[in-house]
């Protein structure tokens, strides 16, 4: 259980997290909608370790982890960018963080293979990230992430630089990883569809503030919401 407590945070004079509060379970993923600019990915960078709330606190199965150090929190942030190591193999990228922690060599080439065979690139694992696809890439970036076994994943729009088909197809993907896998994930986006698609539950932010709903009807239906804004506007197309 991860649990996000009063998190607040400014900048300068402008307060861009509100006294945030959320709940997720492993095997959960919490789809947070909201535009640019409204504290996304802020606040999945305080969770991270990246930034310093100015208030709150961040708790994992009872752990406070509010002052804990990046690297000791057990959770990864992806975001839209892979940020693969450009003269690493596909391979060598998602045994990176392996290596790290001193596993043995073979430890890390059975892992690395699965991992290869879950991702659909087993054919891919000798190439540079030069030589892949934005899908294969990112791809990539989620294998590395789920090898070194992460307690709770950050997901800053990280479909929202690829095409249309490519993006659907990641989406699926993500979905299917999370049936494997069982982590519990924040999965942030401005995408109205994605959010129905990659969410099993379902929060909006606006503003600083977080909305959280108590199950798919009441987001979908929530009169302020994206949601409702779109269906009017394929309504009106009539």
């Amino acid at each position: 259980m991860l649990e996000i407590r009063n998190i607040a945070k400014t900048f300068g004079t402008t307060p861009v997290l509100r006294d945030v509060s959320l709940q997720c379970k492993g095997g959960e993923t919490l789809s947070v909608l909201g535009k640019s600019g409204c504290g996304k990915t802020t606040l999945l960078k305080i969770i991270a370790g990246l930034m310093t709330p100015d208030a709150g606190t961040i708790e994992h199965s009872g752990k406070d982890l509010t002052h804990v150090p990046v690297e000791q929190r057990g959770i990864v942030y992806l975001s839209q960018e892979p940020l693969l190591f450009p003269h690493m193999t596909a391979a060598q990228n998602i045994s990176f963080g392996m290596r790290m922690r001193r596993r043995t060599k073979e430890e890390v080439a059975e892992a690395t293979d699965s991992m290869l065979h879950a991702l659909g690139l087993q054919e891919h694992g000798g190439k540079l990230p030069e030589a892949l696809s934005g899908g294969q890439k990112q791809r990539v970036a989620f294998g590395r992430a789920l090898l070194v076994e992460p307690k709770v994943l950050l997901l800053d729009e990280p479909f929202g630089s690829l095409d249309a088909g490519t993006r659907e197809e990641m989406q699926q993907f993500y979905l299917r990883l999370t049936k494997t896998y069982g982590f519990a994930a924040l999965f942030v986006t401005h995408d109205v569809k994605e959010a129905l698609v990659t969410g099993s539950t379902f929060a909006r932010m606006e503003r600083g503030e977080l909305t959280l709903f108590a199950d798919l009807d009441a987001f979908v239906n929530d009169p302020n919401g994206d949601v409702a804004k779109e269906r009017q506007f394929w309504r009106n197309l009539k």
